[in-house]
């Protein structure tokens, strides 16, 4: 709320951060995080793995150099709806989504695939994930070698600290799309939720939802700030 008073009110005298959040506090609207995450993803012990090359370090000096990929269970009224996607840890946007009702190899291929249509980046970038075996299949190893990008996993026996970026987005979005709206997933449909965590990743969060992690400015500010800096150099 202190970056949102900043970035909307630049000429204003803003109170400091621990001010606001008493004042916030004094008025009943801030809040505990009520959910913890769950891992949906499992392993395929046979299967090939490639190394940890992020080693929980998550910061990027650049626009897609280091990405970071998960999926996430939202339960509906007429089943269960698996969100995948890939963030970018230079500004914590998302570059690709998918979502099916099954959380099949083919979902997170073709959340590669949207990023890199959209994103002509992704050539060379590092993308990590957990260990599950969508992630050491053949169909999406496949497809990482044909644009050029290098995979990279959770350690050998690693904990959600490893891939700890999109776990703490997907809280996120579930907590602000839903819980503290006094929405229920349950009530939905499969079709109304997909509409709904669009319009939250693809609109609000890539282009409005401010961010402290990158400078308390919404991800699209940032990396256009970046490009801007780079053409006034040139």
């Amino acid at each position: 709320m202190h970056a949102v008073l900043k970035l909307k009110y630049p000429d204003e005298n803003i109170p400091s951060e621990r001010t606001v959040y008493r004042v916030m506090e004094g008025i009943g609207v801030n809040h505990t995080p009520r959910r913890k995450p769950n891992g949906i993803t499992k392993a395929d012990r046979e299967a090939r793995k490639s190394d940890d090359l992020l080693k929980r370090d998550f910061a990027a000096e650049k626009p897609c150099e280091k990405c970071v990929t998960d999926i996430t269970e939202i339960p509906a009224k007429d089943g269960k709806l698996y969100v995948s996607a890939v963030f970018d840890c230079f500004d914590a946007s998302v570059l690709g989504i998918a979502m099916a009702d099954n959380m099949r190899a083919e979902l997170c291929v073709q959340t590669v695939e949207n990023a890199c249509k959209s994103y002509r980046e992704m050539r060379g970038a590092v993308i990590h994930s957990d260990r599950g075996s969508q992630y050491t299949s053949e169909k999406y190893r496949s497809i990482l070698t044909h644009f050029g990008i290098i995979q990279s996993m959770n350690s050998a026996g690693g904990r959600c600290h490893d891939n700890a970026r999109c776990e703490s987005m997907w809280a996120r979005m579930k907590e602000e799309l839903f819980y503290l709206r006094g929405r229920r997933p349950e009530n939905y449909v499969i079709d109304e939720l997909k509409t709904l965590v669009w319009r939250y990743l693809m609109s609000y969060w890539n282009n409005r939802r401010i961010c402290s992690a990158i400078g308390g400015v919404p991800p699209a500010v940032k990396r256009r700030n970046y490009y801007a800096a780079l053409s006034a150099v040139a």
